[in-house]
């Protein structure tokens, strides 16, 4: 009988995950119980139980006294001194109980505390387990469909997959196979619930990182990922390695990574690009496929103003506003997208305003550089330029500021008014200029440089 205990014990052990020394206390605190049931004990009683041999012993514990005032939990000395001669007072004085005098509501009771004890175990090792492995991915089946939520077998436990969880208009039923990414692991009194998720960001993480053998060897990192689940997605990568390229290495040989995991999400369009830590260029690529023509940044508010040409201004906000969102989140910046028509609209009207006209025609005299025209004039006077000294004393990248100047245009403005401040000065500082000759009026037109037209290539 002892070593098909042993056996029981042993294979509880493998079936069920639990440890023996778990299974050994189950075992003592289940005969104790049933002792004190049969023999209406107290709290008196010991078992002792040997894990190589089997064997079992319950005890009732008495404590030896010359006078007794609890028979329950005290001997006599003379009595004790019968079958344990040298035995003295205040020592513990063991006595057998017969557990083959066990009946049958008592070995009942002894199952139903082992059963509950390996239970107990059992959900602590699960929780232990799911608890380590939250943010990461589980495959199972469907064992139920109810009130919305899905229910996933993942073999020792259940998961749950909640209806806000869920990516819109996917459907499964009972035995389908279903991936999803562990969200919060929690105890409750049935036992440990494992939320899950099908929608959070971290679900297409890990995704990449089962295809792309080098976002999982750390080669790629994935600095950034946002989702409109069953929509569209954007993740930011960065290679590690010079010769990888991040986006190349996500997308695959003709698509077959990606492809992929668009197939796992059932559709979801995914926009892979390249991270950068200069804000602009990475501004430009979450908002890809549009092209930028110039952003400005305004670092105090966490707002940025995007002006693209007006061809690609709905190209840059997407279906539903869904492109500029998701850059919005991604760059964790509030986006202000512009076209050009209607920045170039804004700036005259600005310009033009009945409150700025007269301040701002006796402060500028940029019109009197030959390079400009009347846009620029009011482009440069409504940037902060509004002086031939103010431009003279600008830097290269502080005039690349103002939309539409690139560095050549920016050269040429700063050439032309250092140009004019030093004819001005051997002029001995005259305040009138000459006006334009026939000749500098009809100069190429490639040195005059006018709002809103496009930077020629070197």
């Amino acid at each position: 009988m002892s070593q098909e205990l042993l056996a029981v014990l042993s294979q509880v052990e493998r079936e069920r995950g639990v440890a023996k020394e778990v299974l050994y206390d189950a075992l003592k605190s289940a005969l104790a119980s049933a002792a004190r049931k049969q023999y209406g004990l107290g709290e008196n009683v010991e078992v002792e139980f040997d894990s190589e041999s089997g064997e079992i012993r319950v005890m009732v514990v008495k404590e030896v006294v010359r006078i007794i005032q609890n028979p329950e939990s005290e001997i006599e000395v003379e009595e004790a001194r019968e079958t344990q001669p040298g035995i003295r007072v205040g020592d513990f004085y063991k006595i057998d109980l017969d557990t083959d005098g066990l009946g049958r509501i008592a070995a009942q009771l002894a199952k139903q505390v082992i059963i509950q004890r390996v239970r107990e175990a059992e959900r602590a090792n699960i929780y232990a387990e799911f608890k380590s492995r939250q943010g990461e991915l589980i495959t199972g089946s469907v064992s139920q469909v109810e009130r919305g939520n899905i229910y996933i077998d993942i073999g020792r436990t259940e998961a749950i997959l909640p209806r806000r969880e869920q990516i819109f208009r996917e459907v499964y039923k009972r035995g389908d196979r279903i991936r999803a990414y562990i969200l919060e692991v929690r105890e409750a009194t049935k036992g440990p619930q494992i939320v899950t998720s099908r929608t959070h960001p971290g679900l297409l993480i890990r995704l990449f990182e089962l295809e792309v053998p080098e976002i999982y060897d750390e080669i790629i990192e994935i600095k950034g990922c946002v989702r409109e689940p069953s929509g569209r997605s954007k993740v930011a990568v960065v290679s590690h390695d010079r010769d990888i390229d991040p986006v190349g290495a996500c997308v695959g040989n003709r698509g077959s990574r990606v492809q992929t995991i668009v197939q796992e999400l059932r559709g979801e369009k995914i926009d892979i690009i390249s991270w950068s830590d200069d804000i602009r260029t990475f501004a430009g690529n979450a908002l890809s496929p549009a092209k930028i023509q110039h952003i400005t940044l305004h670092e105090d508010e966490g707002r940025m103003e995007v002006l693209v040409p007006d061809d690609q201004l709905s190209l840059a906000i997407g279906k539903g506003g869904q492109n500029v969102r998701l850059a919005a989140k991604l760059l964790g910046w509030k986006i202000d997208l512009k076209g050009e028509s209607e920045y170039r609209r804004m700036v005259a009207e600005q310009a033009f305003a009945p409150h700025g006209v007269g301040a701002k025609s006796e402060a500028s005299d940029i019109d009197k550089l030959d390079v400009v025209g009347e846009k620029m004039v009011q482009l440069l006077t409504q940037n902060g330029f509004p002086t031939i000294a103010s431009i003279a004393k600008s830097t290269l990248e502080e005039l690349c500021e103002v939309p539409g100047i690139g560095p050549k245009r920016a050269q040429i403005l700063i050439d032309a008014a250092v140009s004019f401040d030093g004819a001005a000065a051997e002029e001995g500082g005259e305040s009138e200029v000459e006006p334009a000759t026939a000749e500098s009026k009809g100069k190429p037109a490639a040195a005059e440089v006018a709002a809103g037209e496009e930077e020629p290539s070197s």
